[in-house]
């Protein structure tokens, strides 16, 4: 196995930058590009204790004043020797000390290369690889915290337990079978519902959480739309925190679809500010209107802005109604610091076959009034749920593979109800262990764990 070496922290300049270092030779590699102030060779240092030394350069010249940490294995989170070098986040410094390494005797890791080998080694499951791609990309505390718990392995002890299980019960069967002349106890028929019984029940638990997970990695996509001028994108500004769209008291300013990504509510929105819907001869604003109605088309959340401070119009009823027919809006009366009423008593009803907002919200992106309501509508409408963290599908690989083996389940319970033997329900309940398999990295594919860890930066 060949000793790799990446930038861990990124190529833009930061106040500490860590190099990482992996494989049988990184202690002799790292004896050439660290001189410890202790006088004292790497190789020797105690481990898992930062030292102070000099970090140089290929021709042993001091680039940088650092510090060093050495991981034996198999201790370590790839298994193998690794270390750690910590100095300046100098782009240029650490591109140097790198260019050391590698004349040294190692290579360039590859895209998750690190992570791979910590896999390999048997330190994580494919679950917590997974876990790792999560909690770089979270956006979200609640993200964040599910992450951490799939890597604390949360997620691959649910559905290890359910494999373990059917494990136990195909093993016993065999055994009977292999060996007839032992006094090894049949199978029971109650216990072996009662396991696929339970089975089911997990599985069907996760596979509930998908629309949860999918919400945590890639937030909610989420359109603001309403006629010109009725306070789109001083929401948008007002959600943002800071001046995104352009915002005059001249109808019609948004002509195009402006995005951003806020947090409301604990829930990513992927915002996208449209342009005001009205009837136009220009031939721009009128290509505006219609990205506006093909983005309310495509969300999953319409924020539908009526101005709280003008009388309700025809017009406003029609961007009700193409709000209506998202799953999911909110009615959101702008203005509210010019209206007479801050709460204004405004009905709609929508026709037959169209929903009724989740919630109506007077706001003012002038003084803030009203947001944090949104807020709160925002939340009840994608709740956490009850899933604990952790134990949240994040991805369609896991899903898919969950509901692989939910199927083999329930067929291996019909298969139980019309009195087949054992042997016909075990085939489906192994076919089952094989796609859990795969979910943990047990009996997972190489094209399957190559996707996966192509998914990662350089130095992870």
């Amino acid at each position: 196995m060949d000793t790799i070496a990446a930038i861990a922290t990124g190529s833009a300049p930061t106040a500490i930058g860590v190099i990482r270092v992996s494989g049988p030779e990184t202690d002799s590699v790292v004896n050439r590009v660290f001189r410890p102030k202790c006088a004292r060779p790497f190789s020797g240092l105690e481990p898992r204790r930062l030292f102070l030394g000099a970090l140089t350069d290929r021709m042993g010249r001091t680039l940088d004043s650092g510090m060093a940490v050495r991981f034996p294995a198999p201790a370590s989170y790839t298994g193998e020797d690794c270390a750690e070098l910590h100095c300046h986040g100098s782009p240029a410094a650490m591109g140097e000390i790198l260019s050391a390494l590698f004349a040294a005797g190692a290579r360039q890791a590859r895209p998750g290369e690190f992570t791979r080998r910590a896999f390999l080694n048997g330190k994580l499951e494919l679950t917590q690889a997974e876990a790792v791609i999560d909690l770089i990309d979270a956006q979200t505390p609640a993200a964040a915290r599910n992450a951490a718990a799939q890597l604390d392995g949360a997620l691959g002890r649910t559905v290890g337990q359910v494999y373990d299980e059917l494990t136990a019960l195909a093993s016993q069967f065999y055994a009977v079978v292999d060996y007839p002349d032992e006094d090894i106890e049949d199978l029971d028929r109650a216990k072996l519902e009662d396991t696929l019984r339970r089975a089911d029940g997990t599985l069907t638990r996760l596979l509930d959480t998908c629309g949860r997970g999918r919400v945590l990695r890639q937030g909610v996509p989420t359109a603001i739309v309403g006629l010109p001028n009725a306070g789109k994108s001083s929401l948008l500004n007002a959600l943002a925190g800071y001046d995104r769209a352009i915002v005059t008291s001249v109808p019609g300013t948004t002509r195009d679809t402006v995005e951003e990504s806020v947090l409301c509510g604990g829930v990513l929105l992927r915002l996208t500010d449209t342009a005001g819907i009205r009837e136009t001869d220009d031939a721009v604003e009128r290509l505006g209107v219609e990205r506006s109605r093909s983005a309310a088309r495509r969300a999953e959340l319409v924020l539908a802005v009526a101005d709280g401070s003008a009388p309700l119009s025809p017009e406003n009823k029609a961007v009700f109604a193409l709000a209506a027919r998202c799953p999911r809006w909110v009615l959101v009366w702008s203005k509210a610091d010019l209206a007479a009423d801050p709460q204004p008593a405004k009905s709609w009803t929508p026709p037959p076959g169209l929903s009724a907002p989740a919630a109506e919200v007077a706001v003012s992106s002038v003084t803030g009034e009203g947001l944090d309501r949104l807020e709160n509508a925002v939340r009840a409408l994608f709740p956490a749920g009850e899933a604990p963290a952790g134990q949240i599908l994040t991805n369609a690989r896991q899903s898919e593979a969950v509901s692989r083996a939910r199927d083999a389940v329930r067929r291996a319970l019909e298969a139980l109800e019309c009195g087949m033997t054992p042997d016909v329900i075990l085939t489906d309940a192994e076919e089952a262990m094989n796609a859990l398999g795969e979910l943990t990295g047990r009996t997972a594919r190489e094209d399957i764990v190559s996707d996966i860890f192509s998914r990662f930066c350089v130095g992870k």
